[in-house]
């Protein structure tokens, strides 16, 4: 199975470069790699906002669109910005190689 990097900037700017298999949700490969700061409370089920992650904006156009559900749970973070993502809703592609999540503060 194909794998690619993804970057974990934690608010300090203490980086984890992980491999994320192809279709792993980015909660999952966090918690998978220990990164510090993604919680993943609900196992990746948006239903808690533990994962949540800052992507810069230009990659947007190539994430998934934020469903109704994500849009939701964003709404009570701590730190929202228009670029806050919940990294269970992301799936790792060959198009977001490279991709680099910046994770906020604290957590939900």
């Amino acid at each position: 199975m194909p794998q690619y990097k993804v970057t974990f900037i934690e608010h300090d700017g203490t980086r984890h470069d992980v491999m994320a298999p192809q279709d792993r949700n980015l909660m999952q490969v966090a918690v998978d790699n220990a990164v510090p700061g993604i919680l993943g409370d609900c196992g990746g089920s948006c239903s808690c906002a533990t994962c949540h992650a800052y992507v810069d904006a230009s990659w947007a156009d190539r994430l998934p669109k934020i469903s109704e559900t994500e849009a939701f749970m964003l709404e009570g973070v701590p730190e929202p910005r228009e670029t806050s993502r919940l990294c269970c809703q992301i799936r790792m592609r060959a198009e977001l190689e490279g991709l680099e999540l910046q994770l906020p503060l604290e957590q939900v």
